[in-house]
């Protein structure tokens, strides 16, 4: 039956999920193709943390080591290219997947291609996002305990989020942009703590070569901070699966099983782009050798 198709699983994305999916697929024999746009949302970040024997790694050098395992297993094809498009095949159950390289038919179809961050709208965010200024404060937030930490943001999560920065620093301000929700309840909470919250207009961040050094008011004051995490929002990028048709939930992200099955026979999902979203980088490595068990026993 296999013979039929160019492959047996072609996934699409090849970071830490699709690659640890990737590797358990090659070992189980599965001839199996990555499809990847090297565009990953963590490019500017230097340092990766919690991946245990990597800690402190480059996410670039990561997936950089992951390609090179692969090339070991004559099974497996890494291809940096733009999907396109996903097709189911009428007929046998297979997918035609195409890209900018071609097209190429497969048995299975794993999408592992993460979200799109969207950074608050702050005129030099970029020039310090990754170095001083970060998204993700189980990742980075060692690195500045107990020195003077921004959150900025504008989800109504905020105070949630501030009481677990505060495990690293006590010397925190939460600004809520003017919009972000912060109730009188949680505030006392986390004045408690230390933790103040500013519910003025931010209109910039500042810094030199060496980091940020302050958050920028509407009202001109600058107030002095040394690092500061954001809370984005978060996008996925599934304009290529449109013909797959996939059921998603109210955030967009792919509702999956416990499985990683998707609403479309033969399609499976892991990573950022199904809930709970934004995952540490071994979470989601151990999603992909989770996901590549279930489809080498799916396929037989």
């Amino acid at each position: 039956m296999s013979e039929q198709f160019d492959w047996d699983v072609v996934i699409v994305g090849g970071g830490p999920a699709g690659l640890s999916a990737a590797l358990n697929l090659a070992r189980a024999r599965r001839r199996t193709l990555v499809l990847d746009s090297n565009r990953p949302r963590n490019s500017a970040t230097f340092h990766s943390h919690g991946f245990l024997s990597r800690d402190g790694i480059s996410p670039l050098e990561l997936r950089k080591m992951g390609r090179e395992e692969l090339e070991q297993y004559p099974n497996v094809s890494f291809e940096r290219t733009i999907v396109e498009g996903i097709e189911p095949r009428v007929g046998d159950g297979g997918f035609t997947v195409t890209h900018r390289g071609g097209a190429v038919t497969t048995r299975t179809v794993l999408i592992a291609t993460g979200l799109r961050e969207v950074l608050p709208k702050l005129p030099t965010l970029r020039a310090f996002y990754g170095t001083s200024i970060h998204s993700c404060m189980e990742c980075d937030g060692y690195e500045y305990a107990d020195k003077p930490i921004a959150l900025i943001g504008h989800t109504n999560d905020l105070a949630e989020r501030a009481l677990l920065l505060s495990q690293w620093s006590r010397d925190l301000i939460v600004f809520t942009q003017g919009v972000g929700r912060v109730s009188a309840a949680d505030e006392a909470m986390l004045a408690q703590r230390g933790v103040r919250v500013d519910r003025r207009e931010v209109a910039d961040v500042a810094g030199d070569r060496d980091g940020l050094t302050g958050v920028v008011l509407a009202d001109g004051e600058t107030v002095a901070r040394e690092a500061a995490f954001v809370r984005p929002d978060y996008e996925t990028a599934l304009d290529y699966a449109a013909g797959l048709q996939l059921t998603l939930d109210a955030e967009g992200l792919i509702v999956v099983d416990a499985a990683g099955r998707t609403s479309a026979a033969g399609a499976y999902a892991i990573g950022d782009a199904t809930p709970p979203g934004p995952q540490q980088l071994i979470v989601a490595a151990g999603d992909g050798a989770e996901v590549a068990a279930v489809i080498n026993r799916d396929l037989l």
